[in-house]
């Protein structure tokens, strides 16, 4: 019987589920799973039916982190570093139960939105273990938690729960517990009932405007708007509104 492969896709009309699918292993990232979920996201990138994406680990948990034993053997984890520095093209929210720790939180945080279950644990323990997390989180978490918040759960190696991270503005939306799919899902499905190309240019300008200068935010934002505001959307946009009809977005 072949093995099950670690990363699974489904489209959901315009939505794509990507699952992390190394539940025993608590879907810690090995060189497979690695190398799944970037094929998966080339996959929401490259398809013009699709609007949005949901990421979710199989099993009781999002990600552990890296797979220590995987790692040791040799294991190219690199296409996954590249997916953590760039994330997607397309808005990405992560649907999390159980935990989402070291690598795998550094994982939720290349996503643009993070749905979690009540009691989902969130952190980065690598302190704890002589390491430090170095796939993105020390200079995310600043940026979702605020200073003070992330400086503590760097240095204290101690977790949050979603209900703390939702305070913070770490988590968009607290689901029940095993329902932060279904939540994720209606987001995305929210999500996808807008234009493409005006959704992936929002979150574009959205991430630039972190810690770039006003003159650079105009200054990306210039070709962006030529093009979204010349789209073959944006003239459906104000057509379907004035039939009162749904629009039609063709994302060109």
């Amino acid at each position: 019987m072949s093995e099950e492969p670690a990363v699974l896709t489904e489209q959901r009309d315009r939505v794509l589920l990507i699952t992390l699918n190394r539940p025993d292993a608590m879907n810690a990232i090995n060189g497979a799973l690695s190398a799944g979920l970037v094929a998966a996201v080339e996959e929401l990138d490259g398809t013009p039916g699709l609007t949005a994406g949901v990421l979710t680990g199989a099993g009781r948990g999002f990600s552990a982190g890296m797979d220590l034993k995987a790692f040791a053997r040799g294991e190219d984890i690199g296409p996954m570093m590249k997916f953590i520095r760039h994330g997607a093209d397309k808005p990405l929210i992560a649907a999390i139960e159980g935990f989402a720790l070291a690598g795998g939180l550094e994982l939720a945080l290349s996503c643009d939105l993070l749905v979690a279950a009540k009691g989902v644990k969130l952190g980065i323990p690598e302190a704890g273990v002589g390491l430090f997390a170095a796939a993105g989180g020390l200079a995310r978490l600043p940026t979702r938690v605020g200073y003070g918040k992330a400086m503590e759960m760097a240095l204290t190696a101690d977790p949050i729960t979603a209900e703390e991270a939702a305070a913070y503005g770490l988590v968009t939306r607290v689901a029940e517990k095993g329902q932060a799919l279904e939540v994720a899902m209606e987001l995305a499905n929210r999500v996808a009932r807008n234009a493409p190309l005006a959704v992936s240019a929002s979150k574009r300008l959205i991430r630039a405007a972190q810690g770039s200068t006003e003159e650079d935010f105009w200054k990306l934002q210039e070709p962006l708007q030529r093009e979204v505001f010349a789209s073959d959307d944006a003239k459906e946009g104000p057509q379907a509104f004035a039939e009162k009809r749904p629009p039609r977005w063709i994302g060109s």
